[in-house]
């Protein structure tokens, strides 16, 4: 554990009351899982624990570090987008801890689909963030309904003058990383310059001079995140975009190809600034940038994570001027690269089976190997959706495994199998 991470860990003993406040990246989500798994009693019936977050992906990605953690508890998660029937299934028998965005929660409690009075723990994650979205009345009527709560753990990564009364606060505990720098990231900042009609060409070549290295380019509006993506697929250059206009499997599908390599590149607006777990994201740019420091900060926040280094290039001509930028920025000079760079290791193969299947990471990796002749080196990331599964398979070897399994049952069941797209 960190140095939050522990101070957390030890102010939560007693059930006191927590206020966390600390950068994006540093590492929050598992500062308020050890308390709470501290808190979880085996043999217990109904939900003991809920954390409640701003955004569909924040939720998911909390279940899988929650997993990963290897407990014999039972997660679930509920969120705009997925199916209800499928999440009120998983409440008939409670899990001991429930994910959930504020509006799906509500939704539950309002249909009585869970028990809020064994819940003991309350989690209020990127609460300012969840405030900021319009979630206040929402999160008052959940706080409202938890009559047996014994803590409460709210993090945030900005200061907050004012926290709602709703919330329940008593005693609460302090702490905050937010201007400590043994969590201040190490982040080199890098002016690109260029004209409003050479910009597009001006990112081109400062993608081929970052080469394959994992990058989020921020934009400020779903359009020229579009039109970014269409440049970079006629030049042959693999990305993902991801943005709200999106459907919700989109998105979830695009971030699933960011983390297992299947692409480098993620093109996305404010929408992936803060709460997603993108790991060792090495390289920001920002082809537009925001109107507001706080948004810079939040953006600049998915890179240098952990006490790693990393760079966060703006693209600007040379009459725009943003307080937040200084002039003696350094510039960096892309032209002449032209050169695209490699195809990413792998590629995401679709499979059209999940958990309401039976099937587990295990038998998928049980069957690739034997049937579909993979060495272990081959196979990446798996995640299993409910009625589908995603797979991270070499590039080189995509072709041959998809011929190799057109007629095979994967646990007697004959499957459909393609590249995701």
């Amino acid at each position: 554990m960190n140095q939050m991470q522990k101070s957390v860990y030890k102010a939560a003993e007693k059930s006191q009351d927590i206020v966390l406040l600390s950068p994006t990246g540093s590492g929050k989500t598992l500062a308020f899982l050890f308390p709470l798994l501290r808190n979880l009693k085996k043999n217990v019936t109904g939900i003991q624990a809920l954390i409640l977050v701003p955004a569909r992906e924040l939720a998911l990605q909390i279940e899988q570090v929650f997993k990963s953690m290897g407990t014999d508890f039972k997660v679930s998660v509920c969120y705009g987008g997925h199916d209800k029937k499928i999440e009120v299934n998983n409440l008939i028998e409670a899990p001991a801890v429930l994910i959930g965005t504020p509006g799906r929660v509500v939704y539950h409690l309002r249909n009585n689909n869970f028990d809020p009075k064994t819940i003991q723990t309350l989690v209020l994650d990127e609460f300012d963030k969840a405030l900021e979205l319009g979630f206040h009345e929402d999160m008052e009527f959940i706080c409202n309904s938890l009559k047996g709560l014994s803590q409460r753990i709210l993090t945030s990564a900005t200061a907050m003058e004012d926290i709602p009364a709703f919330t329940g606060l008593k005693d609460e505990k302090v702490i905050n990383f937010l201007k400590l720098n043994d969590v201040k990231p190490d982040i080199q900042l890098k002016k690109v310059t260029t004209t409003s009609e050479e910009k597009l060409d001006t990112l081109f070549n400062l993608i081929c001079k970052i080469g394959n290295k994992r990058t989020l380019i921020f934009c400020n509006h779903r359009d020229a995140v579009d039109r970014i993506s269409e440049l970079l697929r006629q030049k042959g250059i693999d990305r993902e975009t991801f943005h709200g206009g999106m459907e919700q499997d989109e998105r979830e599908r695009a971030l699933l190809k960011f983390r297992n390599d299947s692409a480098r590149i993620l093109i996305t607006t404010d929408l992936a600034a803060r709460g997603l777990d993108v790991p060792e994201v090495e390289s920001i740019v920002h082809y537009q940038l925001p109107p507001k420091e706080d948004a810079f900060i939040h953006r600049n926040g998915r890179t240098a994570r952990m006490n790693a280094k990393g760079f966060a290039y703006m693209i600007m001509t040379e009459e725009e001027n943003f307080p937040f930028i200084k002039n003696d920025t350094p510039i960096e000079n892309v032209a002449g690269f032209e050169k695209v760079p490699e195809k990413t290791p792998f590629q995401t193969i679709y499979i059209s089976v999940g958990k309401k299947d039976k099937v587990n990471k295990v038998d998928i990796v049980g069957y690739l190997l034997k049937k579909g002749e993979l060495q272990k080196e081959d196979v990446g990331l798996i995640e299993v959706k409910d009625t589908a599964s995603y797979v991270a398979v070499s590039r080189n070897k995509v072709n041959s495994v998809l011929r190799k399994l057109t007629n095979e049952k994967l646990k007697g069941k004959k499957v459909k199998m393609e590249v995701a797209y």
